[in-house]
């Protein structure tokens, strides 16, 4: 009996170190704590932390090897050299062997990702009007347009006063019934991404020669819009990036598609999802 303890023990010690540290594994390839600490470092490095660190870790690992087995069916996956100098552009400071060995990882993942959607994604996106629209419109509340607007804005306003506003046939004609209620309106012209934020959401998609609800005893009133050159360049960005938004949307989709597929395994409770 102590011959076959001890020769049990034996074995055990014997094992590699890695061994008993495996966490999951993904269609059979071991992920260990070590390497889930790992990536929780280069999350931390890259200002992406999160409450559950260790979880969001593993399923990023998860993901990245999921994307690499897929990426290899389209000869997507990038050589050695395009990584690495990806990596000394990222600025990450100092990294362990450990830590830079998942860099490396996820970097190589990513990338052979961005080459999936640009060869397999992308060219099958056609974004509407409707879409363009959209992005038009969170763009114009997020940050602005570079359209030049006039303005006009009444503060100290009560609601019954408010109430009393009508569509004007004029911006002369919208001066003029604000002092006729008694109120003193304000006439600017600025562009759009000139606007303070809580202005700016305001007459974003507020139709010309409309007045805007009540807001802080405030109303405000676009008389006219006049769009500048750079709104022209601005048209082909707006486009190109409701086509990456829906290319993103569908490649997220088939990631979750992927990831059903895959064989994983989570052997620790502590990353069970």
């Amino acid at each position: 009996m102590k011959k076959l303890i001890a020769a049990i023990l034996f074995a055990v010690c014997a094992m590699p170190a890695n061994a008993a540290s495996v966490v999951a594994s993904v269609n059979g390839t071991p992920i260990t704590d070590a390497d889930v600490t790992a990536r929780v470092a280069l999350m931390n490095k890259q200002g992406k932390s999160s409450t559950d660190n260790r979880r969001v870790a593993l399923q990023n690992i998860i993901d990245d090897s999921v994307k690499l087995s897929y990426a290899q069916n389209f000869n997507a996956v990038p050589d050695d050299d395009t990584v690495t100098a990806e990596l000394k552009k990222m600025n990450l400071g100092e990294l362990s062997a450990t830590e830079r060995a998942m860099a490396l990882s996820a970097l190589r993942a990513e990338i052979a990702w961005q080459i999936i959607v640009a060869r397999t994604i992308l060219p099958t996106v056609d974004v509407t009007a409707a879409d363009i629209a959209a992005e038009r419109a969170a763009i114009a509340r997020e940050q602005g347009l570079p359209i030049e607007m006039t303005i006009i804005r009444l503060v100290d306003i009560p609601a019954d006063v408010a109430a009393k506003l009508t569509r004007p046939a004029s911006c002369d004609d919208a001066m003029q019934m604000a002092r006729d209620l008694g109120g003193v309106p304000q006439k600017f012209t600025a562009m759009q991404y000139e606007l303070a934020a809580d202005i700016r959401d305001r007459v974003a998609t507020l139709a010309p020669l409309t007045w805007s609800p009540v807001v802080d005893r405030s109303v405000l009133l676009v008389c006219s819009t006049k769009k500048t050159d750079e709104y022209g360049k601005l048209d082909d960005m707006i486009e190109q990036n409701a086509t990456f938004k829906q290319a993103m949307f569908i490649a997220d989709q088939q990631l979750k598609q992927l990831r059903r597929k895959a064989v994983v395994v989570i052997n620790d409770d502590r990353y069970k999802l």
